[in-house]
């Protein structure tokens, strides 16, 4: 019984054909479901993510016309991370962003890895991550996660040149996106704030089992705890990361548009959901039923600041109920709401949703 990695990352947009066109004509991933929130039908919920949608890949998004921005803060996520190979797929992600009109930072040294950061048309903070240097630069492989780290020099204080990271450009337009820059790899990390590092760290290690990757300081911020969890040899894909705040100075997270609504780790298939449950349980932890999601079946807990956090099975998947080639292209409703289709269509508004150009490609 073991977590496998991210399965997917739940957030709110206040527009869904905006967040729909920002997805996948700016960065490429696919549309793979189009369908309503399970608890609330009279609303979207959209699925992105590499050809299939596989689990790591899945990036969804409720939608709540006209929410409010939310705001980040202690029981929320701060950011999530997507795949590139090499620097060189960074700063083309630079230039196709910059010249979209978005603000980049970056590239930036995280010791680990490399990255870059913008935000979406709702504010949620994203990132582009490298796949490595990786884990092993300032330990030995059995040795990750034992000993506290310190950042890179360029995080300390003036040792970031940010004229050069900001002169630090692509030479030509990138119209296109190239197999080497494609984002359907799928996610790198998710990185959410804990109030203590220490009791978030007994959560995913004592509870979930996962592997301590790394105790370091936040890059930004040195006098804040920054721990990475993982899977194996925390290969992308299985990261999970906590900032720690001070919960005197810093406040709650405010759900709302360009806010995270939860995240979803991957478990193997429904017999080992239950033993996950079961343990959950026993730890003393709230746990809800099993939900039959149609492309999962997924379970709900809280870490110990209030995120809510899934626990959802691998399978069935997206194609249960679409053919590959047709996948997000029509409204698929979960089985309890067939009957309420014209009403339910009735009140949202039609999306336009594109054709998939394949990965890599535009």
């Amino acid at each position: 019984m073991s977590i496998l990695g991210l399965h997917h990352i739940t957030l709110v947009t206040s527009n869904a054909q905006r967040t729909v066109d920002f997805y996948t004509e700016l960065l490429g991933l696919r549309l793979v479901k189009k369908t309503v929130n399970f608890d609330d039908p009279a609303s979207y919920h959209l699925y992105f993510g590499d050809d299939a949608g596989r689990p790591g890949t899945a990036i969804t998004y409720f939608e709540w016309k006209g929410a409010p921005r939310g705001s980040p803060g202690i029981g929320g996520t701060h950011h999530f991370a997507m795949r590139v190979r090499d620097r060189d797929a960074l700063l083309q992600w630079k230039r196709r962003l910059t010249d979209a009109g978005l603000q980049v930072a970056g590239p930036l040294n995280r010791k680990y890895f490399t990255s870059l950061y913008f935000r979406d048309p709702d504010g949620q903070v994203v990132e582009i991550a490298t796949d490595g240097p990786g884990w092993t630069v300032d330990e030995a492989p059995d040795q990750i996660g034992t000993s506290e780290q310190t950042p890179p020099d360029e995080a300390q204080p003036g040792g970031r040149d940010e004229q050069a990271i900001a002169a630090e450009q692509w030479p030509e337009p990138v119209a296109v996106i190239t197999p080497s820059m494609a984002l359907t790899q799928g996610m790198h990390h998710i990185s959410a704030i804990s109030s203590d590092i220490r009791r978030t760290a007994d959560f995913y290690e004592g509870i979930l089992g996962m592997r301590r990757l790394k105790m370091t300081a936040n890059f930004d911020d040195p006098t804040s705890a920054h721990w990475y969890w993982g899977v194996g040899e925390g290969q992308p894909g299985t990261v999970v990361t906590y900032f720690e705040r001070d919960p005197e100075r810093t406040r709650r997270a405010k759900l709302g548009a360009g806010q995270t609504h939860h995240f979803a780790l991957a478990v193997a298939d429904e017999a080992e959901q239950l033993e996950w449950r079961e343990r959950l349980i026993l730890a003393g932890y709230a746990v809800s039923p099993v939900r039959d999601r149609t492309y999962f079946k997924s379970i709900y807990t809280k870490d110990p600041d209030g995120h809510i956090v899934e626990l959802a099975t691998v399978g069935p998947g997206f194609l249960v109920d679409e053919e590959y080639a047709a996948l997000g292209q029509t409204l698929k409703l979960p089985p309890q709401y067939e009957g309420q289709r014209m009403a339910i269509e009735g009140a949202l508004e039609p999306l336009v949703t594109p054709e998939w150009a394949g990965a890599g490609g535009d």
